[in-house]
């Protein structure tokens, strides 16, 4: 974006950055809320790309191979630097676009929610990482949504709304509450709506001896109608692998009933055909189009819907309507392009996408990822809203409140295993935490 007003400054002198290249000569380095890799290279071609080491002439690809492997050794990242990136994981693409900053040795580093796609021990981490940088002089602008790592790591929090600052404070003189009713421009209530009573007996979904070769062995559970369900795990646990298995995005063994009568699904149409729809991990690269605009990303999955000969522009329009008031998306126009709104209203047109499939199995892969915590509400009580109205919904998520304020029950995996099932008042941080690592929960040691 180019500025139209105002003044930029480093080590006290006014600077002006025409381009990204520009600011990092300068020493100024920024990871991406999104990804901004290439799918096809390796991890050490990311990393370097556009800034080579050379021997002479030629690429030092044995320096650029060993430097790489100790910026992820750094970031306890057990990966190859020669691995496509394609082949990675979403939480795993986050490391290498850490990395990818860290290579840069920069005086300035700009993160914009580093934590996003991490879990809890990933974060940690990446926090290890940030402390050795502050102690070497470097200077942090940390972006985030997740206003407990705020309150953690930053010196002095400023909050923005609607584009311009509403607060700024040094730590410790403003709270969580307060930085989220700064953010919303009111007070917040309950984050999480009310837990309902027991979902149906009745099984809308059962899934008996499910395996992907080499990522998922052996998973059997059931989802009750007007449920949410939670899958928790650390990453790699196999648990978003376990559902494109589900929808057919994955070649799997087992069997899968809908409704008490075997189901086959081998591709994700299928899938919608039998009222089971995946709202998946990475919205921008999965779930949407980014060059077309609010109407055509939401009918694009339902298309023969609004098509007589020609496609029905007139009833187009009156689901964009629905849409935009039931999930009450906020755009400066209804042409505007869903690549240039905000990651909250985009994840609620996905939203509105899916459910005109009118499904009866919703499975919602990190729902909020990447949006502000008034959005992050609304989510919470639109999925609410979602079993209430009978559709039963699977949620997975690595942030460990949203699966234990939302969920009615939680399964959690390991290794591509179920490792345990949690209910209750044992829907709690540690019991969850401690059946993601393998280790024994409290209180039944010997089980």
């Amino acid at each position: 974006y180019e500025a139209s007003g105002g003044t930029v400054e480093l080590d006290g002198a006014p600077v002006t950055f025409t381009h990204s290249r520009e600011a990092e000569k300068r020493g100024v380095t920024i990871i991406h809320q999104e990804f901004n890799l290439a799918p096809a290279l390796s991890i050490r071609e990311n990393i370097f790309l556009g800034h080579e080491l050379k021997r002479g002439w030629l690429l030092d690809h044995k320096t650029m191979q060993a430097r790489t492997q100790e910026l992820l050794d750094r970031l306890e990242t057990p990966l190859d630097p020669r691995t496509r990136t394609a082949d990675i994981a979403v939480p795993e693409k986050q490391m290498v676009e850490i990395a990818k900053a860290l290579s840069r040795e920069a005086r300035v580093l700009i993160m914009d929610e580093p934590t996003a796609a991490l879990t809890t021990r990933e974060t940690e981490v990446l926090f290890r990482q940030i402390e050795r940088l502050r102690a070497q002089g470097t200077a942090i602008l940390y972006t985030s949504h997740k206003l407990d790592e705020v309150a953690k790591i930053a010196d002095r929090v400023t909050v923005m709304r609607d584009g311009r600052i509403v607060r700024t404070a040094l730590r410790g003189e403003m709270n969580e509450d307060q930085m989220a009713e700064a953010m919303v421009g009111r007070e917040l209530t309950d984050m999480f709506p009310a837990k309902r009573p027991a979902a149906s007996a009745e099984a809308a979904l059962e899934v008996s001896g499910f395996s992907l070769e080499g990522v998922v062995k052996d998973v059997s559970f059931r989802l009750g109608r007007g449920e949410i369900l939670g899958f928790a795990g650390l990453v790699g646990s196999g648990r978003t692998e376990l559902m494109e298995g589900l929808i057919g995005l994955r070649d799997a063994t087992g069997s899968l009933r809908i409704n008490g009568a075997e189901t086959h699904i081998r591709n994700p149409e299928q899938a919608m055909d039998a009222g089971l729809v995946y709202l998946p991990e990475d919205r921008k690269e999965h779930g949407l189009i980014l060059t077309l605009d609010m109407r055509r990303n939401l009918t694009l999955l339902v298309l023969k819907k609004f098509t007589r000969v020609l496609i029905d522009r007139k009833a187009e329009e009156a689901a964009l309507d629905k849409a935009i008031e039931e999930f009450d998306i906020r755009a400066p126009s209804r042409d505007v392009l869903v690549g240039n709104m905000s990651g909250g209203n985009q994840q609620k047109v996905l939203l509105a996408k899916i459910m005109l499939a009118e499904p009866q199995i919703v499975i919602i892969d990190e729902p909020t990822r990447g949006i502000d915590v008034g959005t992050k509400q609304q989510f919470y009580t639109f999925i609410h809203r979602l079993a209430e109205a009978g559709h039963s919904v699977i949620v997975i998520s690595s942030e460990m409140t949203e699966v234990i304020g939302l969920c009615d029950r939680v399964l959690v995996m390991r290794r591509g295993r179920i490792a345990g099932e949690v209910t209750g008042a044992d829907v709690n941080e540690d019991v969850i935490v401690r059946l993601a690592m393998g280790l024994a929960v409290k209180g039944n040691e010997n089980g």
